[in-house]
Order: structure tokens, then sequence, then C-alpha cells
């Protein structure tokens, strides 16, 4: 593998003790029991198994969102990037405040409001059956090699680093282990295993922050000591700190400063330019929050509308404290070993941060405890395989098998389908996973390569479909085409040439480009074809811009209302943006 450690990460693994076996043993037992709950008789029909029954009240969807959105590549590939390049990291997570909105004002009332099982049965009720189909068999591909892959991988390389257990027997155990419940009882065991599994792993995070905080403050300090001294080494202005910084800062931003406690950095930023992170927000960050079958498929369990966009009101709010277990830990991790950054060659730098989150952990977290943080971890891996496996078998029934197999199959011959789906598709995923790491590179930013080659296209085919009547069916087509063959082209060429400017490189640009090209493609093929028919703009397929009818079911009273507690959301979230926009904090500058 090209992951290596370097010597000053070698660390000897340690053992789990009495009561961390039975910690994770009862965290193990009151998800299994859950599960059994929830999913008991749910295989009756098509719309229970994948649905729920559509009974999914506001917490469980908010709930089971996030805790679908949490993996191995939260846990370490985002502590590995942000103890790499700063809290500017965090806005992956604050930044979905703009996606959240859409997903809340404009995407819930239409994909409720049309009674789809899926997305890509939307995209046929909008546009046409080959604009299905393309998205259904991308979605399928980008399941099992972005999200399964790379999650069973990570979960591996930490238990690997962890607790000394070989890399491909961990992937097969855990892809086995975290996915029996999606096979049993599909989108209610998800679901409600889902809430449980959050609160483990929020719980489990922050007691790794707080012993982090613990241990940088001086002695009988508390964690807010910690929290100033963190503060303070991050600036990076003096001693090993500003060194670790100033000796990576042009591989860092190809400039001659850098701020890590700024979200506002410069265009050639590889994680979070700031002039291009706005299209970022609306190509790959819709793509993934709002159009994903894995990430949305709760969402159209909800027992109404209502509880749809509260569910994404509460995920929102759990969005705020999410950097506190994914981001804060990189930042502490720098504090304290900022001789990770001086690593050469640099290209090993991203690897070792991942793998330094590991030996954090291994030093900070004693016995009795590693059980629950095992526990989070667990959670996290199960969570994400539940729901990545549920949906991708829900596509590949409804949209591939039903479809254009079995027009006529019962909910007995559909639930079926499902579950050697779920199997397959695992097993696929089990056989990738062990392969991800020979790739090199950072974890989380493997991830954000792959959303960025498909993720643009369908996300302005969305947004534009839903506000615009007059997107057509071929614009739809000619855009998810010419957008993949773009994003093909780009990749080629930045993998096979070094001539290109800087700010190229970035992930976030390159998006950006693909959806402009994706935009503009759109817009003319519509213009250069006939309108819709009828049957594909309705009111519940498409805004009605006259009539505004997107502001239903938003609770009976202000307390409850959906206005309230959305706006209260979004304005912690601009002031945690100003706060790190690198007005309050100096900027390290290079030697």
């Amino acid at each position: 593998m090209s992951m290596n450690l370097s010597p000053m990460l070698a660390q000897s693994t340690f053992s789990l003790q009495r009561w961390d076996y039975l910690a994770f043993a009862l965290f193990f037992i009151i998800l299994s029991l859950i599960g059994y709950r929830a999913g008991r008789g749910e295989r009756a029909s098509s719309e229970e198994y994948f649905l729920a029954g559509k009974k999914l009240p506001w917490y469980v969807v908010g709930g089971s969102f996030i805790a679908s959105n949490i993996s191995s590549d939260q846990f370490i590939g985002m502590v590995g990037a942000a103890m790499v390049y700063g809290v500017c990291v965090s806005l992956y997570e604050w930044a979905n405040v703009a996606t959240f909105a859409i997903l809340i004002w404009f995407f819930i009332p239409f994909l409720l409001g049309s009674k789809v099982f899926t997305t890509p049965e939307y995209l046929e009720k909008r546009f046409s059956p080959s604009v299905r189909t393309v998205f259904a068999v991308v979605t399928i591909i980008s399941n099992v090699v972005a999200f399964l892959a790379a999650v069973l991988y990570g979960g591996a390389l930490a238990l690997h680093e962890l607790f000394g257990w070989a890399l491909w027997p961990s992937i097969i155990g855990l892809g086995i282990v975290a996915g029996i419940w999606a096979v049993y009882g599909g989108l209610s065991s998800v679901a409600w295993t889902d809430l449980f599994t959050v609160a483990v792993m929020i719980v489990g995070g922050i007691v790794v922050t707080v012993l982090g905080l613990l241990a940088l403050a001086p002695e009988g300090g508390g964690v807010v000591d910690g929290f100033r001294v963190m503060l303070e080494r991050n600036e990076a202005t003096s001693g090993q700190w500003a060194e670790a910084v100033q000796s990576n800062t042009q591989e860092l931003t190809g400039t001659n400063t850098y701020n890590r406690l700024s979200v506002i950095q410069p265009a050639t930023h590889p994680l979070t330019p700031a002039i291009s992170m706005f299209t970022f927000l609306l190509s790959v960050s819709l793509w993934y929050n709002v159009l994903n079958q894995f990430m949305i498929q709760r969402v159209l369990g909800a027992k109404d509308m209502y509880h749809a966009r509260m569910g994404i009101v509460f995920a929102g709010w759990l969005k705020v404290i999410l950097p506190i277990i994914t981001i804060l830990p990189g930042m502490i991790l720098f504090a304290m070993k900022p001789e990770i950054l001086l690593i050469e060659p640099w290209g090993d730098v991203k690897p070792a941060a991942d793998k330094g989150y590991v030996q954090l952990l291994q030093e900070l977290v004693p016995a009795g405890l590693r059980g629950l943080f095992l526990a989070a971890l667990f959670g996290a891996i199960q969570s994400t395989v539940n729901s990545v496996l549920n949906s991708t078998s829900t596509i590949i029934t409804f949209d591939i098998y039903r479809r254009l197999w079995r027009p006529q199959s019962t909910d007995r011959q559909l639930v079926a389908v499902g579950v050697v789906a779920s199997v397959v598709v695992l097993m696929v995923a089990i056989v990738i996973g062990r392969f991800i790491g020979d790739l090199g590179g950072g974890l989380f930013e493997y991830v954000i390569s792959l959303y960025v080659l498909f993720a643009p296209p369908f996300a302005a085919v969305f947004l534009l479909g839903i506000l615009w009547k007059r997107v057509t069916a071929p614009a739809a087509l000619a855009t998810v085409i010419v957008g993949m063959v773009a994003g093909l082209g780009l990749k080629t060429f930045l993998t096979n040439s070094s001539d290109y400017p800087a700010w190229l490189s970035s992930f976030p640009n390159q998006a950006s480009i693909l959806y402009l090209i994706s935009m503009a493609t759109c817009v003319i093929v519509t213009f250069a074809t006939r309108t819709p028919k009828p049957e594909q703009v309705t009111d519940q397929l498409c805004m009605n811009w006259k009539q505004l009818n997107i502001f239903s079911n938003l609770g009976d009273r202000w307390y409850k209302s959906v206005v309230t507690w959305w706006l209260a959301y979004s304005i912690v979230i601009v002031l945690l943006i100003l706060y790190f926009s690198g007005l309050f904090f100096p900027t390290a500058a290079a030697k």
C-alpha cells in the first residue's frame, strides 16, 4: 500500500478491556433490538420495506439523515483534512445551510407531491424514461464505489490501526455485520437504528474532543483553556506550528500565506476555494444532500411534508455541532503534533494525517472508554452501509427490475429482489473497498474527487427542472451526457498533464466549471427544443411562480413552525462562518 506511516506515527495497538467489550456489546444488543422491532413485518409490502410505510416522524428523519451522512470518511477523512487545512474543512458541514434551504423549500414539496419511490422516478415524470435510466445507473455505480467501498475501507483502516485487526477480514466483517438490518427490515430498521447510532456517534466523538482539549490545557486547566491553546497553536505564528505551516504553504494553497483559522481561502485552495464554493454547493452538495437516493430516502418515508421539512431542519441543527467531532480533533492533532506536516514527500502528509487521528485516539482514550468509541465508529459505518444498501436496492428494484423487466411484479417479488440486490451490492463493495488504499491520497479527498465527476450535470438538471417549466427532456439528457463527458475529459487532462494552473487542481473549482458547462448546455438545448408536455410540468412536479406552491404544512404554532427553527439555525451558521472568516485571527506567512 502507498499509505505507509512514517516511524513517527508508528504506534503499538492497544487492547480492549472488559468494560470496553461490555460497552460495545450493550450498544450492539440495543441496536439489534431496535432493528428487529422496527423491521418486524416490514416485508409485507414494497412501501413498508422501501419507504417505511411513509410513517417516519421528523426526529427519525433528521437523525437518520445525519447518521447516513457521518461515516468513516468523516471520523477519519475529515479529521485528517482538518489537521492539514484547518477550520475551513468545516464548510463541508456549515455551508449546507444553503443546500438544506433548497431541499426544504423547493425539492421536498415536489418529491413528495409527485409520490415517487426514487429520485430517478421523479426524473421520468418530469423529463423522460431515458433520463431516469441514466441517473439510476450512475447512482448505483456511485453508491458502490464512492460510498460503500470508501466507508468499509475507512472503518477497516481504523480497526487495523487501533486494534491490529487485519485489513481484508475487517472489511469483510464490517460489511456483513453492518448490512444486516438493511437486508432484514428495510428503511424502517435503517431509520430507527440510525436515530440510536447518531446519538452514540455524537457522544463518542465529543468524548474524544473533550479528552483532546483537556490534554492541551495547562496543568489544572479545563476544556475552555484547552480550546484557547488549540486556537493559539492553530494560528501558527510561532514555534514548530509556524514552521509546519511555512514549510507547506505553497503546497497548501499555492500562495505565500495561509490562515488555518479562516473558512475564506484563495482560489488555489484544494478543498475550499472561496470563489467557487457557491457553485460547488449548487452542484456537489446539492447532489449529495438533495438528489442522492441514500440521503433522500428517509425524507420520502416521512409521515407528511411537515415531518419531512422539520426533519431536515433538525439535521441542520446537528450540522452545527458536527465540526466538534469531525474538525476539532484534526485541529487538536495539529496542536499536539505539528511535525506530521513536515513529513516528506508532501504526498504522504494527507494519508499520514488520516492515520494521525488513530494515533490521537491511542494516546487519549483510556481503557473503559475505547468500547464507546468503537461503538461510535461502528455506528457510523453501519448507518451509512445500511442506508446505501437500502437505497441502492430500491433503485435496482424500481428503476431497473420493475420498469425494464417485470412491470407486473407483486410486492412480494419486489421485496425479494430488494433483498438479493442488497446482498450482491454489498459483496461488490467489499471487493472494491480492499483496493482503495492502493490509490494513495486522503480518504476524504478520494470521495470528493469522485463526486465531482457526476454530480454537476444532475444537479443542474434537477434545479432547473424544478424552478423552470420550460426545461425539456432532450435538454436534460444532453446536459447529463455533455456534463459527464466534460467531467471525464477534465479528469483525464489533470491525470495526464502537469501543465495547468494551480487553481484547476481544486475539487470545488473543477465542480464549478462542470456545473457552469452543464447549466449552459441545459439552457441552450431547452431553447432549441419544443416545450414540454403539460403532464410533465404540473404543480406537483415543478414550481408555480404565480401561486408559490411551496408554503403548505409549515406547522400550526410559531414554536412548532418550520420557518422559526430554520431561521434560527441559519442565523447560527452565518454567525459561525463570520467568526471564522479570517477577520479575528492572524495569518501565518511563509518565510
